[in-house]
């Protein structure tokens, strides 16, 4: 269950750098709530997961599911680069957390 968690707390992080991409676009109030109810998600769920697997590994990999899909969707929505060097960087920073899994 803390692994569910630690994945929702990661996909809340990305869906947070999103709206915040989306603020500075449209500078709406609605994004500033938005954000600030998702962050809250994200680290309560974030704070559960701990409970049961370490700090180290449950930063690492909220920060990477973070980081993964933000460059993901900016690159299907917001025209970022597509270049092959940047996936292959991405993928690490999956693998990684993967990584951390499997020996967690």
């Amino acid at each position: 269950m803390s692994w569910i968690l630690l994945v929702g707390a990661g996909i809340f992080e990305m869906l947070c750098v999103t709206m915040m991409n989306q603020f500075q676009k449209e500078r709406h109030f609605k994004w500033i709530l938005f954000i600030a109810v998702g962050f809250t998600i994200s680290f309560s769920m974030l704070s559960l997961a701990m409970n049961t697997i370490p700090m180290g590994t449950a930063y690492a990999v909220w920060t990477g599911i973070g980081a993964v899909g933000g460059a993901i969707v900016g690159m299907l929505f917001y025209g970022e680069s597509k270049d092959a060097k940047r996936i292959f960087f991405i993928a690490l920073i999956l693998s990684a957390a993967v990584g951390l899994k499997l020996i967690g």
